[in-house]
């Protein structure tokens, strides 16, 4: 089990999510399964940051949504302050989501256009039956100065807001039933870079006024290093790295951390000269059919004659530091 799951909040044990692939028009049968998630162990302690890395289509966004069950998983568990998720159904899992929200990436797409923002911040109130009338429009209000937005907006579009607006609108909603744990799913990367750090700064903020927990899933390496504790590192439904954030920067052990690490900028020239990039070859294998052993031998410039046959154990290699690599 990744990491020690004493005080931990959210603990992930063997989660998998398949996507089937049907064929046929009026009698479909399943042909293959699109692997998104594969296998993860992880556990969030109450109060951190987990940062979620990976390039797209690895399926980070898809770990997010299963451990909130909006994904029913293919198999494993999600234990949610002592209680497993995937073993709740109807109106037990409807009093749990009180505790776990989401932000989603696209302020655009996630937010109903024909509803005032009232309506939308309003409308998770009256779900789980937290406030009616006066009091939901005082609590709307208030959540929009949290938010830093003009408590007067109630009666307003999303179309009448910005975008960087339109996502603290989307934090506002996930805040109103005063959760303990939030999945932030890309919630910065569809904004212009000078809004990004806003965001940010507004979920650290929030993050310590009222004790929040997040899994922070992001594709900008600089930005999980920013808010995160500790950072998992994602390829192809797979954890294949996880540790503290300074840990990850100062010795990243797998050849595709060392490889996503090389292609950030740093802002020093002198550095920058010295440092060498590493450039990943072919494209990244489908999740219909991964590589058998380790799903990264494909591309990988260390790769060995087991790295093809056997997958390797996710194992700790001292000071809580897990990779899941046969050269480390």
């Amino acid at each position: 089990m990744a990491t020690s799951s004493d005080g931990a909040l959210v603990q992930v044990v063997g989660l998998k999510k398949y996507f089937p692939i049907t064929q046929g028009i009026v009698f479909q049968r399943k042909i293959a399964d699109v692997k998104a998630v594969d296998g993860l162990d992880f556990s969030i302690q109450r109060g951190e940051t987990l940062g979620l890395v990976g390039e797209s289509g690895c399926g980070k966004s898809t770990t997010g949504r299963t451990v909130l069950q909006l994904y029913s998983p293919t198999a494993g568990q999600v234990v949610f302050q002592g209680k497993d998720l995937t073993k709740l159904h109807g109106e037990d899992l409807r009093k749990m989501r009180r505790n776990m929200q989401m932000i989603f990436q696209d302020p655009y797409a996630s937010l109903n256009p024909r509803m005032t923002v009232g309506d939308i911040i309003g409308e998770p109130l009256e779900v789980h039956n937290i406030a009616k009338g006066k009091e939901k429009k005082e609590r709307v209000q208030e959540l929009l100065s949290i938010v830093g937005l003009n408590p007067y907006f109630v009666n307003r579009y999303p179309h009448e807001f910005s975008g960087g607006q339109r996502q603290r609108i989307g934090v506002a909603r996930a805040l109103a039933v005063n959760p303990a744990f939030i999945v932030c799913d890309e919630p910065i990367s569809a904004l212009d870079v000078s809004i990004q750090a806003q965001i940010i700064n507004l979920l650290e903020e929030l993050q310590e006024k009222f004790h929040l927990t997040y899994l922070f899933i992001a594709h900008d390496l600089s930005v999980v290093r920013h808010i995160s504790d500790r950072i998992a590192v994602m390829y192809l439904g797979k954890i294949v790295e996880l540790t503290d954030r300074n840990a990850l920067y100062a010795n990243p052990l797998h050849p595709y951390t060392k490889a996503l690490l090389s292609a950030v900028p740093i802002p020093d020239p002198i550095i920058e000269e010295k440092r060498e990039r590493i450039i990943l070859v072919g494209d990244v294998p489908s999740p219909v059919n991964p590589p058998s052993g380790c799903r990264f031998h494909t591309r990988c410039p260390l790769a060995i004659d087991i790295c093809k046959r056997v997958d390797p154990e996710f194992r700790d290699v001292g000071n809580n530091h897990w990779v899941a690599c046969h050269v480390v």
